[in-house]
């Protein structure tokens, strides 16, 4: 279970019971883990959800929304909001972008693209709340975190060091590619069959457009690109729920 641990504790800010080392390997074996800890994640907001249920749908979507970005520490924003500067200014230069990237200070685009997504998700949970679909707060943080494992084999990790090199390094690519069909036959066999399918094949052309946008500036991707394409699946998520819950 220390791949396990390693992806709770890297991926969320719930405390583990004990220090967690790790080897390379490790580190690699943990990303298997990522939609588990999805899992997790989605299970502490659907216990939040089912609790301030009985008040305004808005102001539960509030709570839930809080608590999602504590949870995660802000992790994946951050890297969106990196990624947004460096497409903004970065003029199409794969070197200058990668450059911003690591610059921690977030520009007025980044600002403007997090508030624009947190309004979204926001948006997207009152109407789930309000028609009382709160599985979905299970469904997104899975299909957030395998779109990482499907980055990992589908998608080069162009950065030379750190955690996200070991990870591609080292990750056994049968397991992922076992790991990616296990969850999705789960998800179409848990759900409703046209629901299941629709939600899986919007996330299929997102993340396929994300990843030719990676390719194209970049050459791949970086943890940054990672988190930004991930809080991007999880909103398309709640929202392709939504609007086949209005329909």
């Amino acid at each position: 279970m220390q791949p396990f641990f390693i992806a709770v504790q890297f991926l969320t800010r719930l405390p583990v019971p004990f220090k967690v080392g790790y080897t390379d390997k490790q580190v690699a074996q943990s990303v298997l883990y990522y939609p588990l800890v999805g899992l997790l994640i989605g299970g502490v907001l659907l216990s939040m959800a089912v609790l301030v249920n009985s008040i305004a749908p808005a102001l539960s979507a509030v709570v839930v929304l809080v608590l999602w970005v504590l949870i995660t520490g802000g992790l994946h924003l951050d890297g969106l909001a990196d990624s947004t500067d460096a497409w903004a200014g970065g003029y199409g230069d794969t070197q200058k972008s990668l450059e911003i990237m690591k610059d921690p200070a977030a520009g007025p685009l980044a600002v403007v693209v997090l508030v624009l997504l947190l309004l979204a998700k926001f948006s997207a949970l009152s109407y789930l709340f309000e028609n009382n679909y709160l599985w979905a707060l299970l469904v997104a943080p899975i299909l957030g975190r395998l779109s990482i494992i499907v980055l990992f084999v589908t998608t080069p990790y162009i950065r030379q060091q750190g955690l996200g090199a070991e990870m591609a390094e080292h990750l056994d690519s049968v397991q992922a590619y076992a790991v990616i069909a296990v969850i999705c036959g789960l998800f179409i066999v848990a759900f409703p069959v046209l629901i299941a399918i629709t939600v899986l094949a919007c996330v299929c052309v997102v993340l396929f457009l994300l990843r030719k946008m990676m390719l194209k500036r970049l050459g791949g991707m970086t943890g940054d690109t990672i988190g930004a394409s991930l809080e991007i699946i999880e909103t398309v998520t709640l929202f392709v729920i939504a609007l086949l819950v209005i329909n």
